[in-house]
């Protein structure tokens, strides 16, 4: 289950959605090359494809794939108001909201709709902790894309009893003083690690992502405690 509640989940991010963008500006580089390899994992879907971007935050992901792929509409979906505004204010900013509806809730609340060719999903399973649930939550995407239709999800993965761990978090951690986050914001960053993210080992992760109906995922992308997994719903 969730260390922290649903709605205390969302009541953090509504509070981190007006700097969110600044906060992490300095750690940019990691997302541009995540996005780099995305485009190459998803150009093969139609020139019309329909794109489901789950925990969508400021629309990151859904600011790229818009101009990446002009004829690709989106649907965005936040637990958080305050994120799918900013996700919402971006759109209309960089001229792609008329290709996208915005849903404020958690993804089984979003209304039923044509299937969707994709899914993006970017460190957003992490928060669950029970693996059932984390599990269940796969499943959900699973459940509104077409046969066949790929998901590209990330999350935070390492196994944390290893020497590997031991090197990487620091390190991690190291660089995110040197990207300015705040030493208050890092010190909780680390706790919430420990007590409110499931990090896995990778294989793990892949697993579940396969329990939740996909076939076996194949893991694209890994920067630092990052990695990327791209998999098709069986």
């Amino acid at each position: 289950m969730l260390a922290m509640q649903p709605d205390e989940l969302v009541s953090l991010f509504d509070r981190q959605a007006p700097g969110y963008d600044q906060q992490w500006a300095r750690t940019s580089a990691i997302r541009d090359c995540l996005y780099l390899l995305l485009r190459p994992v998803l150009s093969r879907l139609p020139d019309d494809a329909r794109i489901l971007c789950v925990g969508v935050g400021t629309g990151t992901e859904t600011a790229y794939l818009a101009q990446a792929f002009p004829g690709w509409r989106f649907t965005a979906v936040d637990p958080s108001p305050a994120m799918i505004e900013a996700c919402r204010a971006r759109a209309e900013a960089e001229g792609f909201a008329g290709r996208c509806s915005f849903h404020a809730g958690f993804l089984d609340t979003l209304p039923e709709g044509p299937p969707h060719d994709a899914a993006t999903c970017f460190l957003v399973s992490q928060f669950l902790l029970d693996r059932g649930q984390r599990a269940a939550f796969f499943g959900g995407i699973a459940a509104r894309l077409r046969e066949g239709g790929l998901l590209a999800s990330s999350d935070l993965a390492s196994d944390v009893e290893s020497v590997a761990y031991e090197v990487l978090l620091p390190a991690w951690m190291r660089m995110m003083a040197a990207a300015e986050v705040p030493p208050a914001d890092i010190e909780r960053m680390r706790a919430a690690y420990a007590r409110d993210v499931a990090i896995l080992p990778p294989a793990e992760v892949a697993s579940i992502i396969a329990d939740g109906g996909f076939d076996a995922p194949v893991q694209f992308f890994q920067a630092g405690l990052i990695h990327a997994w791209v998999s098709r719903r069986a």
